[in-house]
């Protein structure tokens, strides 16, 4: 017989490895192929538009590796402070690191005396993980980890951007503005659907609003460049 654990199936605890994953490969793929459009509108070589192009790619998942890693390291570090200072407080003040457990389970709805003995026996069992989990909001499934944070980052970017700069090897010269654009825009739709029905919204809604933003970017960029273009 099926457990109600194992009918249930919430989507809170996939969507948010799978929202950074889209927003990496959404960022790699509109960061690479709006570049790639605003080089070509300033009229210069293939070939310089795929170094551009590649340049690109790794500046870009070199910069979202970094800024992952700082971020995810500063809450690690943070956490870490956290729960020294809760070590420390155990340790000096039990009691009163007692009462402030139990005050937070009758917060919850439960009564004073079933909150206390709810209290005691977290408490006696792991008291640190206790209030790491129940006053300061930790868990084992939420803590920071910056390398895996950065290479996820990093590879996340990367794979989008490789989608346009793929295209832009295989296009012709005089089409590859129809081409990039073309491609680019399709697969902005089905990141942005995709995210979308791991959320339970509405897929047409995500592939609409990604791909109108994606179009606004990359037509941007490219009357930048065909503007500096002229004038250099």
């Amino acid at each position: 017989m099926v457990s109600a654990r194992q009918r249930e199936r919430h989507r809170t605890g996939k969507s948010g490895w799978l929202r950074a994953a889209v927003l990496g490969a959404s960022d790699g793929i509109l960061s690479t192929s709006s570049l790639v459009l605003g080089v070509v509108a300033a009229h210069v070589s293939h070939s310089s538009v795929l170094i551009a192009g590649v340049a690109g790619v790794v500046a870009g998942a070199m910069s979202m590796a970094a800024g992952e890693y700082v971020s995810v390291h500063s809450q690690a570090d943070t956490e870490q402070a956290d729960l020294a200072l809760e070590r420390t407080e155990l340790k000096t003040d039990n009691p009163g690191e007692h009462a402030e457990l139990t005050a937070i389970y009758v917060g919850r709805g439960l009564d004073p005396p079933l909150a206390k003995q709810v209290a005691d026996k977290l408490m006696a069992h792991d008291a640190l993980g206790a209030h790491a989990r129940d006053e300061l909001g930790l868990s084992e499934a939420l803590k920071g980890r910056p390398i895996q944070a950065a290479l996820a980052s990093a590879g996340s970017f990367a794979a989008g951007a490789a989608l346009p700069l793929l295209v832009t090897a295989l296009a012709p010269e005089p089409q590859i503005t129809v081409f990039v654009s073309a491609a680019s825009l399709l697969f902005l739709a089905f990141l942005g659907g995709l995210a979308a029905r791991v959320d339970g919204a509405r897929v047409i809604t995500g592939e609409i609003r990604v791909t109108f933003w994606g179009a606004m970017a990359m037509g941007t960029t490219a009357g930048v460049g065909d503007l500096f273009g002229r004038l250099m």
